[in-house]
């Protein structure tokens, strides 16, 4: 699993974040950009070497790349005439604050499981496990929203974005609080995934004349709607002790599903849009 796990983790750090800085339309994030590669090739290395100081060290150069991401998110948050203040674009700035910060989330429990040290008394399969689902989960599912919710404007769109950061902020709590929250946790973020595949299914791909683009529009909707319902699953299992699958079932099936299916379509269909016009970036 390890292996599967890594692969994983390299294409959120090299492919799925840097494509995803450029579709924010964020000028602010230029410098971030540029230098995103001198942080994401050191964490990507870490990966595959013994646990100790060396892979330490590398995981603690991505770690410094996802903490200066992340300060991004305050200055902007922070703007009076920002789009945060402003109830029509609220909820998409919501969700890409959300996208900027979870990459650090990813990186800090990257650097302890590759120093071999439980964090916050979460052993060190459980923190390999946590850096994907940050890049994917996290970083990728808010990002999306955000996209999909300035396309389709409305409530619906308006619910994904809001409803993904926080499903995601309510299954990082549940780490800590216990599997039933975790569970809530998951409710919120499969409604929110599910809004947001609906949305692209139904919404933004009947928009677009290119083959191409639909069809990783359609693959990354369909994919989505399958990989929640295996997460849903799991929490359910977790929580109540029902059969549910394994880990490393999750990793090949949820895992690879959302990597591939859902955020590299998704990611690679949205840079198209936005070759095209400038309705897919979130201003």
């Amino acid at each position: 699993m390890s292996v599967l796990v890594g692969l994983i983790v390299m294409l959120g750090m090299l492919v799925i974040v840097p494509a995803g800085l450029r579709l924010a339309g964020a000028p602010e994030l230029d410098r971030i950009k540029r230098f995103w590669p001198v942080f994401a090739a050191p964490g990507a290395v870490s990966l595959w070497l013994p646990r100790g100081t060396a892979a330490t060290v590398l995981a603690l150069c991505y770690g410094t790349g996802a903490a200066l991401l992340a300060l991004h998110a305050v200055p902007r948050a922070a703007r009076r005439d920002g789009p945060l203040r402003s109830p029509a674009t609220a909820p998409a700035e919501i969700a890409l604050l959300t996208a900027l910060v979870t990459p650090a989330v990813a990186a800090t429990a990257l650097v302890a499981e590759r120093a071999g040290h439980p964090l916050f008394g979460f052993g060190l399969g459980i923190l390999a496990l946590t850096v994907p689902h940050f890049h994917f989960a996290g970083f990728a599912a808010a990002l999306v929203a955000g996209l999909v919710s300035r396309v389709a404007d409305g409530p619906a769109g308006r619910f994904a974005a809001l409803s993904v950061p926080l499903g995601t902020l309510l299954v990082l709590a549940g780490y800590f609080i216990g599997d039933w929250a975790e569970l809530g946790g998951a409710v919120v973020l499969t409604a929110g995934m599910w809004t947001v595949a609906l949305l692209t299914w139904r919404t933004v791909r009947p928009a677009r004349r290119d083959r191409a683009t639909r069809l990783l529009l359609a693959v990354s909707a369909a994919v989505l709607a399958v990989t929640m319902v295996l997460a849903l699953t799991w929490a359910l299992g977790e929580a109540t002790g029902l059969p549910h699958p394994g880990l490393l079932w999750m990793a090949a099936t949820h895992g690879v599903g959302n990597a591939l299916g859902f955020a590299l379509c998704s990611v690679l269909a949205w840079q198209r849009l936005h070759l095209h016009d400038d309705e897919g970036s979130i201003r």
